[in-house]
């Protein structure tokens, strides 16, 4: 199977041959928990997320990847931040591409659609929000959600 092996800061690293645009949601239900997904490439938690592909906007991208993922339909409410570190790469193994990060982390509310798992995710769930960090992530992701969680407090449905 391939795998997906997230490098920060590693000498032992394979060096980074490409630089995708890509988008992580943190989408908060009405109950204020985290929609978290057990990825099949590293069977760590994370928020849904994935490329920006030609042709779409970094709103539709968020979306499109939100809905594969885990079967929940959102709508975007707003920006975390930017992560470029190009200390952290991601290994793909089933090709050998080796991305230096690049992602743009938002915020979304639900407007339909059912948790499921997908081909990218084995597992669904809402996550309380005080045990989101209980999950085991990769470092990033950690950052993200951590990111996400200290941010002052803003209601999921706000334009």
């Amino acid at each position: 199977m391939a795998r997906r092996i997230d490098y920060y800061d590693d000498p032992s690293a394979p060096h980074a041959n490409s630089l995708v645009p890509s988008v992580n949601v943190v989408v908060i239900d009405d109950q204020s928990r985290v929609l978290m997904i057990r990825r099949t490439d590293n069977d760590n938690w994370a928020v849904p997320g994935g490329a920006i592909d030609l042709g779409e906007s970094v709103t539709q991208a968020a979306i499109r990847e939100t809905m594969e993922e885990s079967g929940i339909d959102c709508r975007i409410t707003g920006l975390v931040g930017i992560y470029s570190d190009p200390k952290h790469v991601l290994h793909y193994t089933s090709n050998d591409e080796v991305r230096q990060e690049f992602s743009i982390l938002l915020t979304a509310a639900p407007i339909g659609g059912e948790p499921r798992p997908s081909s990218e995710s084995s597992e669904v769930h809402w996550i309380d929000r005080a045990k989101v960090l209980d999950l085991t992530m990769d470092r990033s992701m950690r950052l993200r959600v951590v990111d996400f969680l200290n941010r002052p407090s803003v209601s999921p449905h706000l334009d």
